[in-house]
Formats: structure tokens, sequence, C-alpha cells
């Protein structure tokens, strides 16, 4: 396999890998984007988009994400759409490879983004997007005035059932355990809260509903017997996975795999390699933010190849 060399190599597509390969292609630096066979990110499996600024009206995040690959080709990056499968960060030039081709690189970005965790029901995949969300800061608002159920009861749990009370007229909060996970004071913020409901000690056995979601079946974790609850959306917080196993002993990962970067930079443990967007970020987790830090990326890469002599 032949090696073709390229002065920065960025590792994943959507908003913050697009935004760095656009920020960094207008900065002349050329770069190459290994997009990956699933290109595009989370904002791929999410239907009406409304928070993002520029877009008065919603788009759905396949029509978003098609936008920033137009961007990020009209300036000259290059993309091929492959999974990194090997990266060798421990010298330089750095490698990375996929199943057809060879880079070396003098900078690499990482933009891998993160995955949530989902509950594996085949109703729930079948009605994501239809009422079944893992965003409620993404979509909470698309449900006004209707009753929703949140999975989870870490902090994440909380913070999405404390968001939703904005904009629904009940919440309940469905965890398989008798206690909470999360930190005190959001437990007792959700605790207190008039419009927020435990079903403690409950599972989800099945979304219901045809096109969209109309309830779900709770399942006793003791006792085994179901219930009904009419909701019209069901948001899962039971976590997130960053996309990061391809750096796992060869860049600084924290104790949730998240990629370490120096505070107020994209800067990773390893001089020339710097990561954005979702597999760095486990508190915002927004397109906004994520394009926010893939431009961060880009500038902080031209300026280290800057210090180098690569201009």
């Amino acid at each position: 396999m032949q090696s073709e060399h390229v002065r920065l190599l960025i590792i994943g597509s959507g908003p913050a890998g697009y935004t760095a390969a656009i920020y960094s292609a207008r900065a002349g630096l050329e770069p190459v984007v290994l997009a990956g066979l699933l290109a595009g990110g989370q904002l791929m499996i999410t239907t009406d988009v409304e928070n993002y600024p520029g877009y008065p009206e919603a788009i759905t995040g396949p029509a978003m994400m098609e936008d920033f690959q137009k961007q990020a080709e009209r300036f000259g990056a290059k993309l091929f759409f492959e999974d990194a499968t090997r990266v060798d960060l421990t010298q330089r030039p750095f490698t990375v490879e996929t199943d057809e081709r060879r880079f070396t690189a003098d900078a690499v970005l990482v933009a891998t983004g993160a995955t949530a965790r989902w509950l594996g029901l085949d109703s729930e995949t079948r009605l994501q997007n239809r009422g079944v969300s893992a965003c409620a800061t993404c979509d909470g608002a698309l449900f006004k005035d209707k009753p929703m159920a949140v999975v989870g009861g870490g902090d994440t749990a909380m913070e999405e059932a404390l968001f939703l009370t904005r904009f629904a007229t009940k919440v309940s909060v469905i965890h398989r355990r008798s206690e909470l996970r999360a930190s005190k004071i959001m437990q007792q913020r959700a605790l207190s809260h008039d419009k927020i409901e435990f079903m403690w000690n409950s599972v989800v056995e099945e979304v219901l509903g045809d096109d969209f979601v109309t309830g779900v079946r709770v399942a006793d974790v003791d006792s085994g017997a179901t219930r009904e609850l009419p909701v019209e959306a069901l948001f899962v917080a039971i976590g997130h996975q960053p996309n990061t196993e391809l750096f796992q002993g060869q860049l600084d990962l924290d104790e949730q795999a998240y990629v370490r970067v120096t505070p107020g930079t994209t800067r990773t443990s390893v001089e020339g390699v710097f990561a954005c967007g979702d597999c760095s970020d486990k508190v915002y987790r927004q397109a906004v933010t994520a394009a926010g830090t893939g431009c961060m990326a880009a500038i902080d890469s031209e300026r280290w190849l800057a210090e180098q002599g690569n201009e």
C-alpha cells in the first residue's frame, strides 16, 4: 500500500470535522478528510434541527451535513468516505490507514464524535426521530405541551428531565434502580419538581406507536408486572460512548474514554494532534459547539504547523 503525504489529516466528519475542513482548506492547508463510511455523525439520524444559527426554518440533519460537506469541498478539502482503521501517532510524520489507502501527515485532527447509548429495542430504533431521541436540548421543544419520559438515573438524565419540564405537561423518569446515581443537588432538583414523577425499579420493555411514539410499556424489574405509560416522546439518557477506540494507548483519554485536551485549546497529549467535537466534549454535545471546536482545532493546527516551519 503506497503512502500519500498530507500536511493535515482530519479523521471524522460531522459539524466538527467539516468545520475544521472548511477553516483549514481556506487557510491553504489542503486537508484530507477521512469522513467515514457513515459520514456526518449523529446529525445523520436527526430529523429537524431548529437551534443551529443561520437556519431560520427547520432543516434535517442530513441536509445540514450536506451543506457542510459542500462548503468544505468548495474550498478544496479532499474527502474520502472511508473509516480510519489504524493510526500511528508515536512518531512524525503520523500514519493513518483505511482499508483502501495509507496517509502520512504532519498534523492530525481527531473529530470522530461520540455515539449515544441506546436501549437496544427494535421499536426504539424504528421510532428514532419520531418521538425517540437522545437529546432533550435538540428535540424537547418539538413536543411542547405533551407528556414525555426520560430513561436513566444519572446527572444527564436529571438534566434532561429538568430541561423538558419547560415544555412537557409531565415528565416521567424511568429508572431501573430504587435510587438515583445523579449528584445530590441534581437529585434534589428533580425529586422536588412538581412536573417530574419517578418510576423506580422499572425498565422500558417496548416503545409504542406506529408512525410516532404514543407510549411506552414499562416492566417492574422485581415482579415483572407491566404497565403502559402514555407519552409522546421518549428521551434515552443512559450515556454516550466517545468513538476513540482507535486512539487507546496513543492519546491521553479520560476515565470515560474522551480525548483529553489542554483547557482552552484543542491540543492533545501528542504534539501535532488535535481533537474537537464530541470525542473530547462530554458536557455540551451540540452541533454548534462541535463546529466551534472544529474551528479552534483548524486554527490550532494551522498555527502549530507554522511554528514547525510548515507554512
